[in-house]
C-alpha cells in the first residue's frame, strides 16, 4: 500500500477550490443560524422587560428552543440521509427566518414563545447538514478540521450577536433590530438555492433503500450500537454545556448582576468567550487531524480546565470575582465549542457514509440536552434562592459528573471498534484495483 492511500481512500472527494465555495455557502447558512439562535442571548434583560417574566420564564425561551433543536436532531439526520444537503437546508433557513421575524413583532410572552419553537426548528437543520457537506466534498483525512472550522464559522456568528445586535437592541429598538437582522436569511436562501450542490460530479452516493418506519428504526438503532456514535454524544453532552448556557442566556445577568460589571463590560467579556473559541477551534482542528490520539485528552482536559475556573469564579470569596479570574474563565469558556466538535471525531469513523447524518444527529443531542437541563436548573435554583447565583450555577457540576461517567465506561469499548474498522478499511485499500 502506497503512502498516499493511507492518507486518501478510493473514492475519496477531491476537495478543492470548488469544494471550498459550495461548502461556504452551507457554511454561510449556519452562521446566518447561529445569529439567530444567539440573539436572546444578548436581549435577554430586554426581553424580561418586555414581556414582564422573571428567570423561569427568561429561560424558558432558550429551553424551548433547545428542546425543539435536540429533539430534531435524529429526524433531520434521517432526513439529510434520505433528501440531501440542499433539501434540508432549504427548509431550514425557511422556517428560522419566519422565527426570527415573528420574535421582532412579538408582543406577548406566548407568540415569542412560539416564534423561538420555530427559530429551533430550522436551526436544527443546519449544523448537521453542513457537516454532511463536508463529508461529501473533502477527503476524509480533512474532517476534523473541516468540522472545526464550521464550528468557528458559527462562533463569528454569536460574535455578531453581542456586537451588533446588542448596538442596535440599544440603537433602533426589538422590533427593527430583530426584523432587520432576518433579512441576513433571505440572502443566504438564495445563495443556497443558486450555488449549493449536494456532492461533486462523479461522487453520486450510492442508491440506499429507504423503506418507511422499519428502515427508520434499523438507522437509528445500528448508529446507536456502535460504541463510538456514544461516546461522540457524551463527549459533546459533557463539553459544550458550560459555554453554551453562559453565552445563550445566563452569562450577561451573571455578569452584570452577580459580578457588578456594566452590560458593555459583560458584553466585551462575551465577545472574549466567542473570540477564545475561534482562535481554539483552529489549534484543536489542526492536532486532532495529525493526532487522532488526541482526542480524548484534549476532551477531558477541556472539561477538566472548565471546571476549575467555573468554581474558582462562582465561589471566589468575597461579593465579586477579580477582573482577571472573570477574563480567565471566559477564554476558558472559549474551549468548549471546539471540544464539543471532537465527539463527531468519534461519531464519524465509527459508521458508513449512509448513516454519517444519524450519527450526526445522535451526537449532536448530547450538549443540546445538557444545556436545555441546565438553563433549566439555574433558572429554577435563582428564583428559589433570591437570585443566588452562586447556588445556581452549582448545576453545571452535576452534569459534567454524570458526563465523564459516560465517558469512561465507553472510552475502551469505541478505541476497540475503531481499531477493528481501521484494519478492515486498510484491508479493503489494498485490493482496491488500481
Amino acid at each position: 500500500m502506497s503512502s498516499h492511500s493511507a492518507v486518501s481512500l478510493p473514492g475519496d472527494p477531491p476537495g478543492g477550490r470548488r469544494a471550498v465555495g459550495v461548502w461556504g455557502v452551507g457554511v454561510a447558512v449556519y452562521f446566518v443560524a447561529v445569529i439567530f439562535r444567539t440573539s436572546l442571548g444578548v436581549a435577554g434583560l430586554d426581553a424580561a422587560d418586555r414581556f414582564h417574566v422573571n428567570a423561569s420564564a427568561l429561560s424558558t425561551f432558550s429551553i424551548l428552543q433547545l428542546l425543539v433543536y435536540a429533539g430534531m436532531q435524529i429526524p433531520v439526520g434521517l432526513l439529510v440521509d434520505r433528501l440531501g444537503t440542499k433539501r434540508v437546508l432549504t427548509f431550514g433557513v425557511l422556517l428560522f427566518t419566519a422565527g426570527q421575524l415573528g420574535f421582532a413583532f412579538s408582543d406577548s410572552y406566548g407568540m415569542a414563545l412560539a416564534s423561538r419553537a420555530l427559530l429551533g426548528c430550522g436551526d436544527a437543520m443546519t449544523f448537521i447538514s453542513v457537516l454532511r457537506l463536508g463529508t461529501r466534498w473533502f477527503p476524509a483525512r480533512r474532517g476534523p478540521l473541516v468540522a472545526q472550522l464550521a464550528g468557528l464559522v458559527g462562533m463569528a456568528g454569536n460574535l455578531v450577536s453581542t456586537l451588533v445586535i446588542a448596538r442596535l437592541l440599544h440603537g433602533v429598538g426589538w422590533t427593527a433590530a430583530f426584523a432587520g437582522s432576518a433579512f441576513a436569511g433571505v440572502i443566504v436562501l438564495v445563495l443556497l438555492l443558486l450555488f449549493l450542490k449536494d456532492h461533486p460530479e462523479g461522487h453520486e452516493p450510492e442508491p440506499f433503500p429507504h423503506r418507511g418506519a422499519a428502515f427508520v428504526r434499523r438507522q437509528i438503532l445500528a448508529s446507536w450500537r456502535e460504541p463510538g456514535t456514544r461516546l461522540g454524544m457524551w463527549v459533546h453532552f459533557t463539553t459544550q454545556f458550560p459555554a453554551m448556557v453562559f453565552l445563550l442566556l445566563w452569562g450577561l445577568p451573571f455578569l452584570v448582576e452577580a459580578q457588578g460589571l456594566s452590560r458593555a463590560t459583560a458584553g466585551e467579556l462575551l465577545t472574549l468567550v466567542v473570540l477564545s473559541n475561534m482562535f481554539v477551534g483552529l489549534v484543536y482542528g489542526q492536532i486532532v487531524a495529525r493526532h487522532h490520539a488526541a482526542r480524548l485528552p484534549l476532551a477531558l482536559g477541556t472539561v477538566s480546565a472548565t471546571a476549575v475556573a467555573w468554581a474558582s469564579a462562582v465561589a471566589y470569596p468575597g461579593q465579586h470575582a477579580p477582573m482577571w479570574l472573570l477574563v480567565t474563565l471566559c477564554t476558558v469558556l472559549g474551549a468548549c465549542g471546539p471540544a464539543s466538535m471532537i465527539g463527531f471525531d468519534f461519531a464519524r469513523p465509527a459508521n458508513p457514509p449512509e448513516r454519517q447524518g444519524t450519527a450526526s444527529g445522535i451526537t449532536n443531542m448530547g450538549g443540546f440536552v445538557a444545556s436545555m437541563t441546565t438553563l433549566f436548573a439555574i433558572g429554577v435554583l435563582l428564583d428559589s434562592t433570591g437570585d443566588n447565583y452562586r447556588i445556581a450555577f452549582s448545576a453545571v457540576f452535576v452534569l459534567q459528573a454524570v458526563g465523564l461517567s459516560q465517558i469512561f465506561r465507553l472510552r475502551k469499548e469505541a478505541a476497540r471498534r475503531e481499531r477493528e474498522r481501521l484494519v478492515a478499511s486498510r484491508v479493503e485499500t489494498v485490493h482496491v484495483p488500481a
